[in-house]
């Protein structure tokens, strides 16, 4: 399971293993194709390589 907001409904919530339509493996981490509850098409940029390059910025 993992967390999403979707990008056609905005609503933020739990997909499930089941919803994955396809994974690829890039260069820059893995892309996850999945099907939000509103049944659109969605895609998430996941894993280690992803997570690396994700710059931190500080709360003001």
């Amino acid at each position: 399971m993992f967390l999403h907001t979707c990008t056609a409904c905005g609503k933020r919530q739990l997909n499930f293993p089941s919803q994955i339509t396809d994974l690829v493996n890039t260069d820059h981490g893995i892309i996850v194709a999945f099907t939000c509850w509103c049944g659109e098409p969605q895609t998430k940029l996941t894993g280690r390589l992803a997570e690396s390059e994700r710059v931190a910025v500080p709360a003001a």
